[in-house]
């Protein structure tokens, strides 16, 4: 957990990013679980500048999430909680949008809020070995999963891992949710394949932050082995269901204007809505390029942009 101390130079900005001193490309190496969902539209448009349009059909958008961990980065080793909001649309690109970051890392949480204009906020991981589950199947039947060749319902012999996940602030820790890892190919003994190697890129919008007011973009080019895999099960302690559909609203002002306690809880609502499919990232190499300043499509052309 981070100190009260930690977190005041935190806030002050006064923390050393000394693992980021050589700057971008940023490389960060580990294995990560991307899983994309079904988010509301009324939820992600919360997070969503007013100048980007939100992708949208039938009132619903793909948000999600990215569970990483580092074992090695400008940071050192450390774990990741991005939480998607959705997709937003600036031609001639579409990119993932940020509701929420949670890393356990004091270092890495300035770096994406001073750095990239993410709203990066410092978290414990407690990890716990396997436990048995329910006799409910975690996600409703998908045709979707079955064209895939994996299924959509897990059996209640299956053990995953579990993690909890809170942010700290001080002294002070408030739960955000539990994540139940899916079988993968790394953990499932049954299944030595780890899946093609692929290269991508995800790219990504941030900003509109205290930090940086601007929206700005930025690039992830990853190497990695990849594998589809069973979504993992998401709950809040605040809820009795896991993983149903959240009934979100928009904020007054249109966007990315939430008071902190309302964009947890609706960071909260993504990570609950209705997942479609997960990928398992293993052997991932994840390098990540300076963000640059999004100028509104009308204007026609983006700038550079550079830290002070």
């Amino acid at each position: 957990m981070a100190s009260s101390k930690q977190e005041e130079e935190l806030e002050k900005g006064r923390t050393p990013c000394a693992g980021y001193k050589h700057g971008p490309p940023w490389v960060f190496k580990g294995s990560a679980l991307y899983q994309l969902h079904l988010v509301k539209a009324s939820t992600a448009r919360a997070f969503v500048p007013r100048d980007l349009r939100l992708v949208e059909a039938f009132g619903y958008t793909l948000g999600g999430m990215f569970l990483a961990r580092y074992h090695d980065s400008p940071a050192g080793a450390f774990d990741e909680l991005v939480v998607i909001a959705g997709i937003v649309w600036n031609p001639p690109t579409s990119c993932a949008w940020a509701a929420r970051v949670l890393v356990n890392s004091v270092e890495a949480c300035r770096h994406g809020r001073k750095e990239v204009g993410l709203p990066s906020h410092v978290a414990t991981f407690s990890k716990t070995e396997a436990s048995a589950l329910d006799n409910k199947p975690l996600v409703k039947s998908n045709s979707f999963l079955s064209v895939l060749g994996i299924g959509s319902s897990v059996s209640k012999q299956e053990n995953r891992g579990e993690i909890e996940i809170s942010e700290t602030k001080g002294s002070s820790t408030k739960h955000l949710c539990n994540i139940s890892l899916p079988l993968t190919g790394s953990n499932n003994k049954h299944h030595k394949w780890m899946g093609p190697a692929i290269r991508m890129s995800l790219p990504s919008f941030s900003g509109q932050t205290e930090d940086h007011p601007d929206v700005l973009k930025y690039s992830c080019q990853v190497e990695c082995r990849v594998l589809p895999v069973k979504p993992a099960r998401i709950w809040n302690s605040g809820t009795t269901d896991t993983q149903e559909y959240s009934d979100g609203k928009m904020n007054n002002a249109g966007s990315n204007v939430l008071a902190d306690s309302d964009a947890q809880s609706q960071s909260i609502s993504v990570l609950l809505s209705k997942p479609i499919f997960a990928l398992e990232f293993s052997s991932l190499r994840m390098h990540v390029d300076a963000p640059k300043i999004v100028v509104p499509h009308r204007k026609k052309k983006e700038v550079g942009y550079s830290s002070t």
